[in-house]
């Protein structure tokens, strides 16, 4: 039932937010159009009412009325609760798309998603009630698992479409970054603990990091060419917050202020020959080593498998 009225709700947010401004009358038409309608072709005026009401308890999100127009549309000052907010409403705003489109499900590729269903909740509420958490951890870069790691959880991110948990590492005192779908046997532990306080806000800690790796170097400040067709995507898509821009002739030059981490000269390699590391010489030189590994492995001699 929650899920079903949550639907709803992000339904009726983002039909407005795409119409503007939408008189009763267009609405009903969407409405009719719309899979929550079941065969009704009018929205009633009270349940339209209790919508409003739910979405402003939930989202902070007013949805007003102009009496001189017949008009409902969104107050610009709505939607208080931020970025959580706009990833809630964009997800239920998918899910109940894909929902609504089971008929033509053939037609629809997805992509496969390592799951953190299983985890998430129980690490919402270490992280709610300042519990530890102890689970078998097994990481892509090792064979053998580390078992009962206990961790002291200070915050939740989501990258690249997988969840990963900050927090202290009680083994060696350090600050590390763990993936949820690599956790096993995931446990509560009775006891509590007080949370640092500076450093458990993950905009701060990652403030510098392009990804989920944060070392203990300072940022640099990275140049990198970008051939114009690559440039869109990258303006599309910034790679970090701090990107600034200057346009050349038939390129530009991303300016950033970032952590050498290897998931950052990951993301260089990604685009090939379209990207050029102008500065520093450091990321520069890591870039030129990487390329050198990958190419004496095609100089050797083809041995078919």
């Amino acid at each position: 039932m929650a899920t079903y009225l949550l639907n709803r709700y992000t339904w009726l947010i983002d039909t407005i937010r795409r119409h503007g401004r939408i008189t009763r009358r267009q609405l009903n038409e969407c409405w009719e159009r719309s899979p929550f309608s079941r065969g009704r072709s009018e929205l009633p005026r009270r349940t339209l009412y209790n919508y409003r009401q739910a979405i402003a308890e939930i989202f902070g999100i007013n949805i007003c009325m102009d009496a001189s127009r017949y008009e409902y549309y969104i107050e610009e000052s709505s939607n208080a609760l931020g970025e959580i907010t706009e990833w809630l409403l964009d997800s239920s705003a998918t899910s109940s798309a894909l929902h609504s489109s089971l008929d033509v499900a053939s037609r629809i590729m997805l992509e496969n998603v390592p799951s953190a269903r299983e985890n998430l909740n129980p690490i919402i509420e270490a992280i709610r009630y300042n519990h530890p958490l102890r689970f078998d951890y097994s990481p892509y870069t090792r064979v053998n698992s580390t078992m009962g790691v206990e961790v002291e959880p200070y915050f939740l991110r989501i990258f690249r479409q997988l969840w990963y948990v900050t927090g202290r590492c009680r083994a060696d005192d350090k600050v590390k970054t763990y993936s949820l779908d690599r956790m096993h046997g995931l446990q509560l532990l009775p006891d509590t603990f007080t949370p640092p306080e500076y450093g458990t806000e993950p905009k701060e800690y990652f403030k510098d990091a392009f990804g989920i790796m944060v070392t203990q170097g300072k940022p640099r400040e990275v140049r990198l060419k970008v051939d114009s067709r690559q440039a869109k995507y990258f303006r599309a898509l910034p790679l970090h917050a701090s990107q600034q821009e200057e346009v050349g002739d038939g390129y530009s030059v991303f300016v950033y202020k970032l952590l050498l981490t290897s998931d950052f000269l990951a993301e260089i390699l990604s685009h090939g020959s379209s990207v050029e590391v102008l500065a520093p010489r450091e990321l520069r030189t890591m870039v030129i080593s990487s390329l050198r590994d990958t190419l004496n492995l095609y100089e050797r001699p083809f041995t078919p498998q």
